[in-house]
């Protein structure tokens, strides 16, 4: 579901009433654990953590215009869904957490490239999530997205 949001309050309070906490929570234990560098916003449809261009001037490659993405959340039909470049362009953050994953989770792992889909809300991994946060700072992304992304 795409909503027409200019800020994560704004979002948040155009999700349906149930999903409201879940997303609050997400949001807080995302701030809470993100290294400092990274900011919030509204990006691509949904909250968004990028590297703002105060920080990296290059911006995105697809489109320099747009600070460098990092990860994000969405409220979609069917789930909600965490984006995470980092389990897509680092292989030890993606095997850490395909390993942790059922220590936090009686669900199987529903996992994408970059995304997590979380079709129960009661079993969103807060704290892991958290912990996943914490595994890249801003200076490390942008060397792996130099290295792996932006020269492909």
């Amino acid at each position: 579901m795409q909503y027409q949001a200019n800020s994560p309050e704004d979002y948040i309070n155009q999700v349906p009433e149930e999903r409201k906490v879940a997303l609050n929570k997400l949001r807080k234990i995302i701030n809470d654990n993100l290294p400092k560098g990274f900011e919030e916003g509204i990006q691509y449809g949904m909250i968004g953590y990028y590297v703002p261009h105060s920080v990296y001037l290059e911006g995105y490659h697809c489109d320099p215009k747009t600070p460098l993405p990092f990860m994000g959340f969405a409220s979609q039909k069917n789930s909600v869904n965490l984006y995470h470049s980092g389990i897509y362009a680092n292989p030890e953050i993606h095997d850490w957490f395909v390993a942790e994953f059922p220590k936090h989770s009686k669900r199987k792992l529903d996992m994408g490239k970059s995304c997590v889909r979380f079709k129960i809300l009661e079993d969103i991994p807060f704290e892991l999530i958290g912990e996943l946060c914490r595994k890249m700072t801003v200076v490390e992304w942008i060397q792996i997205y130099e290295k792996n992304i932006k020269n492909k």
